[in-house]
């Protein structure tokens, strides 16, 4: 079963980065519902690493709350 995460959470860490060009970007190309599979090629695009988000192991999946 894929995993999907809500655009608005990848949306609020890239603006926790300070990356309000990429989140701008993420806004206009992702959709609601995220699949860090489906999606890897946005993701890498916006400088997210779609397994930081599919592995609950700490790094992204943890400050996002999944």
């Amino acid at each position: 079963m894929a995993m999907e995460i809500p655009k608005e959470k990848i949306l609020d860490l890239l603006k926790q980065r300070g990356e309000s060009d990429k989140a701008e970007q993420a806004d206009q190309e992702l959709p609601d519902k995220v699949d860090p599979d489906r999606d890897r090629g946005i993701l890498e695009k916006i400088g997210i690493d779609p397994k930081d988000l599919a592995g609950n192991l700490g790094g992204l999946g943890e400050k996002l709350g999944l």
